[in-house]
């Protein structure tokens, strides 16, 4: 297990109400895109262990690595991407899903994504890998409930 950064705010709903204040604040994409990069910088590296063909996120054109540890009543993720701009889209989700119940995650739709603009911006591979990222969390949730 390692340390985990998430949840900073107490609900998903709270998360994704935080996300879209934070990109609200931004004029354009050049400057978006340099705040997702700063916010993968932000999370913790996977032990070598995890970085495995096991643990690889498929679906992704980058490498992604995610781990899932818990049950149905805390359920947090490790993950982390060789893009800058991909691990910034996983520090998005981990934000806003990571550290929470199985419920809670498998009920929440990922409204931040349309609600700041990203679906729009976000290249193909981009947009397919973001989507197999969040179906392997709420895939992880609903195994738990």
């Amino acid at each position: 297990m390692t340390d985990t950064p998430f949840p900073l705010e107490p609900t998903t709903a709270e998360a994704q109400a935080a996300i879209r204040d934070e990109f609200a604040f931004f004029g354009d994409w050049s400057e978006r895109y340099q705040y997702l990069i700063d916010l993968g910088r932000k999370l913790p590296d996977l032990p070598a262990e995890w970085k495995t063909e096991e643990h690889r996120l498929h679906g992704c054109q980058s490498m992604v690595w995610i781990v899932a540890e818990g049950d149905a009543d805390k359920l947090d993720f490790h993950a982390i991407s060789d893009s800058a701009i991909v691990s910034g889209l996983v520090y998005l989700a981990l934000r806003v899903y990571s550290g929470r119940s199985a419920a809670e995650i498998a009920d929440t739709d990922a409204d931040y994504i349309a609600d700041i603009g990203l679906a729009k911006h976000l290249s193909p591979t981009r947009s397919n890998g973001l989507a197999a990222l969040l179906a392997f969390i709420r895939d992880q949730a609903r195994r738990r409930l």
